[in-house]
């Protein structure tokens, strides 16, 4: 056999075997993401996920900006929230966010990635930033001192994470990000409020324990301003 022919079988084969390592993870992603896709029949796909921690909140119960709440979870994943949301469009942020902004972007069906900077390395971050960046509903943001080094929120949903290559990490996404069964307010926007919230400077994480002035978890808490949305909060 000439050695041009063999030596073109095995360029062929070599492209083929790159194009199939490639391609299956993203074929693996693609199915993982279907499988765990709200349906009529499962309307919270995230009970079948291993690890997921469901906690119910009440909804629409606002603080002001002033304001801090006593979550007791952290990160948090519901409770009473600022009258703000984060912007939640696909944004991954540098540092951290205030708690009440990015709580309230839970409620209108976002998915909040977070990690501790300390425990992942930058390969971990651009990892988890190409699954966020530039999709709706979703954004990412550092959270110092976790107890794991990655964690999902979704409104009333969390997952602790050691790997940013975990199947789990898909399959919370496709569950819960805009699942109309399991956050409160469908439809409300996560767009930036204009002279609200800054995404280019968001208001800052506070790492110093709440107060005695803060805002019970439980106790009803009076709304302190009318909604921004036009109804949807």
């Amino acid at each position: 056999m000439p050695w041009s022919i063999v030596g073109a079988t095995f360029v062929i084969v070599l492209l083929i075997g790159l194009i199939g390592f490639n391609l299956t993870p993203r074929i693996i992603d693609r199915n993982q993401a279907q499988r765990f896709a709200p349906t009529a029949e499962d309307p919270d796909p995230a009970q079948g996920i291993e690890g997921v921690v469901e906690i119910e909140y009440a909804a629409a119960r606002h603080v002001a900006a002033t304001q801090r709440v006593a979550y007791d979870k952290s990160p948090p994943f519901g409770g009473p929230h600022d009258s703000t949301w984060a912007t939640c469009t696909g944004i991954v942020y540098p540092v951290a966010l205030r708690n009440e902004n990015a709580v309230h972007a839970l409620e209108h069906g976002a998915v909040w990635v977070t990690y501790d900077p300390n425990r992942v390395s930058a390969e971990d971050i651009d990892a988890l930033s190409s699954r966020v960046e530039g999709k709706s509903y979703m954004f990412m943001s550092p959270y110092p001192d976790l107890r794991v080094p990655i964690t999902l929120q979704s409104w009333g949903h969390t997952l602790e994470l050691d790997s940013s290559a975990d199947p789990r990490i898909t399959q919370f996404i496709a569950a819960l990000r805009q699942n109309p069964s399991t956050h409160p307010e469908n439809g409300a926007s996560c767009s930036t409020i204009s002279g609200a919230f800054d995404p280019d400077n968001p208001p800052p994480f506070d790492a110093t324990e709440p107060g005695p002035d803060a805002i019970p978890l439980d106790d009803p808490v009076p709304d302190p301003a009318p909604p921004i949305d036009g109804g949807a909060r």
